[in-house]
């Protein structure tokens, strides 16, 4: 909880269920505690003096309980017997229901292993079979989170381990079981990754903020109901995607764009075709992964580095039509389309991307491209305004993604989120709205600052400038011309290229040859 940021993660079975619902009746013995399904329980623990709970009234269609206890500073266990099992702040077992009559489960035990007190908050939760009264028939069934588990100690374990450093964050949980009814055995696991064996649900990854610098327990007790059930998690986190975490290769490729676009930013209108190399690269590079993606299942690092060779095709590609046909206005649309391309994403970036017209695809993608369109066409009668406020605002751009490669910045997700949804058809039922905090307020200024200063430096360098510099094509032509029929010009009296290659080869040949001895040497007689 000491972490620069908080967040909460839930890992969801994408066939479970709706849990069932049972009431508590009567008062629980002076020497239990009495939990609720559904409702969290405070209450204080010490190592001398664990604490004992009672469930009553558990429902007949009821599979089996997921009990969880949470404490903010301290270590605590949860346990069906004396046993130790495992100690942890946030700590969730599994006990079935077998007895077709049980209503009452004795001997959840809660302690605390340190000298200290502390607090805990322990809500209880029901799974079962949706029951079909027409067929009179479970219709499906709850997996069971852990149920195949090889990885950890628990035979069961649905816990979530998390593990994270300043560069990433992991966490490992064990594969669910499919559900079964109650008091029949569970279908049986096994290692392999067969569509019907261990690995036959899908799961998902839901990430959900914890308010930041409010480390109170009412506020974690607050959020934690938040992420306490399946309805819960899907209406207040954001669903990820598996494959992009940080890795080498993503920082090697970000960095690397971020040198350029540095460069860019600063002096891409003057340098005139290494910007146009840049557009280029982040034009083909972008559309080539979207389609590799979509249609292989290549391995990301794989990918990477093919979208890097495509984008360096196209960007050189793009230098090329400009060095031979010399067409400003086709080069200017790939440039005001990128810039397009970043203001649509900022755009459906804000709440605006998260109202519902916007769930659907087409509805969207019209919009994103009509605000992308848009961009060119308005500056089309100012082209070096339209290339400098370019080369300024997606150059430094690309130090912002190279920030997002090292430590968590939302920003980064300003264009990643519409690439997730050109790669994953789900993602528009996402919910992609993320709060503001100091990471991103201090990457938003870096941000700002390297455009403003990017911008204003290249207006003020290039005033009494040409627009654009002139054909190349052209300019070779006039220059080859030139000393081909003036005499008097130095370069043409240069010998030709084959000649000149040999003579540096000659060079190179004498720079490794041993220097002969000059004049005569007599041998002294002794």
């Amino acid at each position: 909880m000491q972490a620069p940021w908080l967040l909460m993660l839930a890992v969801l079975v994408a066939a479970s269920g709706v849990p069932a619902g049972a009431a508590v009746v009567g008062s629980a013995s002076t020497r239990f505690l009495e939990f609720s399904v559904g409702k969290f329980r405070y209450f204080e623990l010490s190592r001398l003096f664990p604490k004992e709970a009672i469930l009553r009234h558990i429902s007949t269609n009821v599979t089996f309980l997921l009990f969880q206890v949470h404490s903010q500073y301290q270590n605590t266990t949860l346990s069906f017997s004396k046993v130790v099992t495992l100690t942890a702040n946030d700590k969730t077992e599994v006990s079935f229901s077998s007895l077709p009559g049980q209503g009452v489960i004795y001997n959840v035990i809660v302690w605390d292993p340190s000298l200290n007190t502390s607090a805990a908050y322990v809500p209880v939760h029901t799974y079962a079979c949706s029951f079909n009264a027409v067929e009179s028939s479970c219709a499906s069934l709850d997996p069971i989170p852990g149920g195949c588990n090889l990885e950890f100690d628990l035979d069961i374990d649905p816990n979530i381990y998390l593990e994270y450093n300043f560069f990433e964050m992991t966490i490992k949980f064990a594969p669910a079981n499919v559900g079964f009814a109650r008091g029949v055995a569970p279908p049986p696991c096994d290692t392999d990754e067969g569509e019907d064996l261990r690995w036959r649900l899908q799961y998902d990854v839901y990430q959900y903020f914890l308010p930041e610098n409010d480390l109170t327990e009412d506020a974690l007790l607050q959020h934690l109901q938040r992420m306490a059930q399946v309805p819960e998690v899907r209406a207040n986190a954001v669903k990820l995607l598996l494959n992009l975490e940080r890795r080498v290769s993503t920082r090697v490729f970000f960095s690397l764009s971020a040198l350029l676009g540095l460069f860019i930013c600063f002096f891409g209108h003057r340098f005139w075709k290494t910007e146009l190399f840049f557009i280029g690269f982040i034009f083909l590079g972008f559309f080539f992964y979207i389609l590799i993606a979509r249609l292989t299942s290549m391995k990301y690092d794989v990918l990477l580095v093919l979208t890097a060779l495509a984008g360096s095709i196209g960007g050189v590609f793009l230098v090329a039509a400009w060095w031979r046909f010399g067409i400003l206005m086709f080069c200017m649309l790939c440039v005001g389309l990128v810039l397009g391309f970043l203001t649509s994403c900022i755009m459906f970036f804000t709440p605006l991307g998260n109202l519902k017209v916007f769930r659907d695809d087409g509805v969207f993608w019209v919009t994103f491209s009509c605000i992308a369109i848009l961009i060119p066409v308005v500056f089309m009668g100012c082209l070096r305004i339209l290339n400098i406020l370019t080369c300024g605002i997606i150059g430094s751009y690309s130090v912002v993604l190279a920030i997002g490669s090292y430590v968590f910045t939302s920003l980064s997700s300003i264009t990643l989120n519409v690439l997730r949804r050109a790669l994953n058809a789900d993602f528009n039922k996402a919910f992609t709205n993320v709060p503001f905090q100091t990471n991103d307020f201090v990457v938003l200024a870096i941000w700002g600052m390297l455009a403003v200063s990017g911008i204003t430096l290249q207006i003020r360098r290039e005033r009494g400038q040409p627009f654009f510099p002139p054909h190349p094509y052209k300019l070779w032509k006039q220059e080859r011309e030139r000393r081909v029929t003036n005499i008097l010009d130095p370069s043409h009296h240069i010998p030709p290229l084959r000649n000149r290659f040999w003579g540096q080869l000659t060079q190179i040949k004498e720079f490794f040859q041993k220097q002969q001895p000059a004049g005569e040497r007599t041998p002294l007689l002794l």
